[in-house]
């Protein structure tokens, strides 16, 4: 009689083997975290890692095991292997933290930029971590206890490890406490609950029931200053992508990366500028709403009109140009144009990667030809990473070596920053040709032209071994919050207006943030309406009287 070689396994013994390969090797950063947190390694405090550890384990048994019944237990524990694997390798590489604002990052970014974080090494990491202990959960034998009987095993295994881990946690409580409460980064490091818990704050977020469009300055209108002008605006608003302002020149910093702006008459560099948000899915739409940083709220945001609309109400033609992966919502109801590919008509690319330049390809054109009054938005691809040196043409290669890749790992500090650093060097090339546009515009067609500069975050570059963006705000690094904001204006555009530039230049040191922009463009362009706030209007107080 023919009998099977394979050794049968038990169900709880599978998950139990599963939840300690998740507590070490898919956290392995996780621990080192810890273990920094906790004042560091020692014999004292082996007892306080040990316990940890415990339950850890013991959280991961008692989650995973209401998913040991057949036809459910290995593809459960094989994705959770995987996303574990797939996570520790994005904590490890870049520094990143899992968290609802990565996740929704993930979703909305373009596959081209996805695509960038692929690498062979990725596909190695989680081959060997996730790949391999799955291949095992899906090759064995398992035995599953069955009916009634088999329920309340599950039952009484799930509420006795997490029973266990809570006394655990009851015992080592008075010396957890301090670490956990300063080092709230550490439950984004576990994986795979961060992965989870912010895939489920994402979708329940994405998929919560539709609510009516609140409406917004539905009472907005040109001010006083309009009075008599018989010359068009164009205003240009200049989003900015994973610029931080540390390494702006304008800023002081050590390289030469703002030669041409640094020449620019007039231009108004505000230099100590905090962002709403450390990533693209949360920074665009705050800054367009009137919510601020205290009170922003993604639903919110979204089921509320914006910045674009109240310019809308008072009058202005609005136009989005995109270089990047969208707006986030915040253009749906004004026009929209995609210059992010070379289908779309963006000379400036090279291969798939279509540089900011093209941004302004035919811009002289729909000023020209435009009736009303114009705000138009540019949103760049800029400085976004890993991949910094495919942002810029070849000629803006000034800094090097660069690193010529997206896998940090084969690349030293110096040659990523000297990437990111070619990057900014092209966003002032391309800040200055818009002004220079703007200022020929206004010679040749007779309007008044603006342009307001604003980055949507920073970046982290190797400080604290953190790299890219997104960690969350409450412990964010300052170079992923704190950006770069500038402004230049004709001067008929200063003048029809009545804005003091000598004003605005004696607050370029001052405090201000993203919670600014709002009120300030509003306020520029002398927006009347209730949802303006004159303490948030850079220009309430450098206006002239007469």
């Amino acid at each position: 009689m023919h009998t099977s070689t394979t050794r049968r396994v038990s169900a709880n013994t599978l998950v139990l083997a599963v939840a300690l390969l998740l507590a070490s090797i898919a956290n392995l950063n996780f621990w080192s975290a810890f273990i920094h947190a906790v004042g560091g390694f020692s014999l004292a405090r082996l007892p306080l890692i040990a316990g940890s550890f415990a339950i850890v384990v013991l959280l991961f048994h008692g989650l995973l095991t209401p998913f040991s019944f057949r036809f459910v237990a290995k593809p459960a524990l094989i994705l959770f292997l995987l996303t574990a694997s797939a996570s520790a390798w994005f904590i490890n590489q870049y520094g990143v933290v899992i968290d609802k604002a990565i996740i929704q990052s993930i979703f909305e970014t373009d596959t081209r930029e996805a695509a960038e974080l692929l690498s062979w090494r990725l596909v190695l990491f989680v081959a060997m971590t996730g790949g391999l202990p799955a291949l095992l959960v899906a090759r064995a034998n398992v035995r599953f206890p069955a009916g009634v009987r088999g329920i309340g095993q599950r039952a009484g295994i799930a509420a006795g490890s997490l029973a266990v881990a809570a006394l655990l946690l009851v015992v080592l409580f008075k010396s957890l406490a301090p670490a956990v409460r300063e080092h709230r980064e550490l439950r984004y490091l576990l994986t795979p609950t961060n992965a989870v818990q912010a895939m489920n704050s994402y979708l329940r977020n994405r998929w919560s029931s539709p609510v009516p469009l609140a409406p917004l300055g539905r009472d907005a209108a040109k001010g006083s200053r309009w009075a008599g002008q018989a010359r068009r605006t164009v205003t240009v608003i200049v989003v900015g992508e994973t610029a931080r302002a540390a390494n702006f020149s304008l800023n002081g910093y050590a390289r030469d990366t703002n030669p041409q702006l640094a020449r620019e008459q007039g231009l108004v560099n505000f230099a100590n500028v905090q962002s709403c948000g450390t990533a693209t899915a949360v920074s665009v739409p705050c800054v367009f709403s009137s919510l601020g940083h205290d009170r922003y709220d993604d639903t919110r945001a979204k089921n509320q009109e914006g910045l674009l609309d109240v310019l809308s109400h008072a009058g202005f033609s609005v136009l989005w140009r995109d270089n990047n992966s969208g707006c986030k919502g915040v253009c749906d109801r004004v026009a929209f144009t995609d210059l992010s590919t070379p289908r779309s008509g963006n000379s400036h690319c090279d291969g798939d990667e279509c540089h900011d330049e093209g941004l302004l390809e035919g811009l002289p054109d729909l000023i020209k030809h435009a009736k009303k009054d114009q705000v138009i938005v540019l949103h760049q691809k800029g400085s976004h990473g890993p991949a910094y040196a495919k942002r810029y043409p070849h000629g803006f290669g000034r800094f090097g070596p660069v690193c010529e890749t997206s896998e940090f790992e084969s690349c030293s500090r110096d040659a990523i920053v000297a990437a990111y650093d070619n990057t900014i060097l092209y966003t002032d090339f391309f800040l200055a040709k818009t002004i220079d546009l703007l200022r020929g515009t206004a010679r040749a067609e007779g309007v008044d032209t603006a342009m307001f500069y604003f980055s949507d975050h920073g970046e982290s570059l190797g400080e604290g071994n953190m790299y890219l963006h997104g960690a969350p705000y409450l412990f964010a690094p300052k170079e992923q919050t704190h950006v770069p904001m500038m402004l230049w204006m004709s001067d008929g555009f200063s003048q029809r207006f009545r804005i003091d530039r000598a004003c605005l230049q004696a607050r370029r040191d001052q405090p201000l943030s993203h919670d600014n922009v709002f009120h300030s463009v509003l306020g520029m362009l002398n927006v009347e309406t209730a949802v303006l706030n004159p303490k948030l209007d850079l220009f309430h107080a450098c206006v002239r009287n007469s």
